[in-house]
């Protein structure tokens, strides 16, 4: 009869209990990290369909105030030039509407910062009633999150050509 001495079971079970607790630590974090890419996929959501009608309230909350922004035309600019572009526009009966939506969105944790890329779709109707014109992004915003709210400190945006 093979009788594992005292110390080595000890070992064993001591390693069964570590790799335990890590799995059961791994789901947990798990769990906490899919809440996160919850709450960021509807913030995204809840921001482009604010952007859609250019509602600054949504602007407001999405944009950090350090925003770097990088336009598909190679422009750089922060929060307060996307605030003052809302304040100044005119709102005519025949100018053009666009709505926006995430297709494709994936989400990468990094603790309290996370990386959002998706393709942006929009599509811009020059008149009510007018032939829809679509056209297709590349987005990538860096979010942080600051005092439990996710904040956009960076992003990015790539024109997708049509034969993508």
């Amino acid at each position: 009869m093979n009788i594992e001495p005292r110390n080595q079971r000890i070992f064993r079970l001591g390693g069964a209990l570590f790799a335990m607790a890590l799995f059961l630590s791994g789901s947990a974090f798990a769990q906490d990290g899919g809440a996160d890419e919850a709450q960021l996929l509807s913030l995204l959501d809840d921001f482009l369909a604010g952007a859609s009608i250019s509602d600054p309230a949504v602007h407001e909350r999405f944009w950090a105030e350090d925003l770097v922004y990088t336009s598909s035309r190679g422009e750089r600019f922060g929060k307060a030039e996307i605030m003052a572009g809302l304040e100044n526009r005119e709102e005519t009966a025949s100018e053009a509407t666009t709505r926006y939506w995430a297709e494709e969105a994936q989400v990468k944790l990094f603790g309290d910062t996370a990386v959002v890329a998706f393709r942006l779709m929009a599509e811009t109707r020059d008149t009510p009633g007018a032939e829809p014109r679509a056209a297709q992004l590349f987005n990538t915003g860096t979010f942080v999150r600051r005092g439990g709210e996710w904040r956009v400190v960076a992003w990015q945006s790539t024109v997708i050509p049509e034969s993508s």
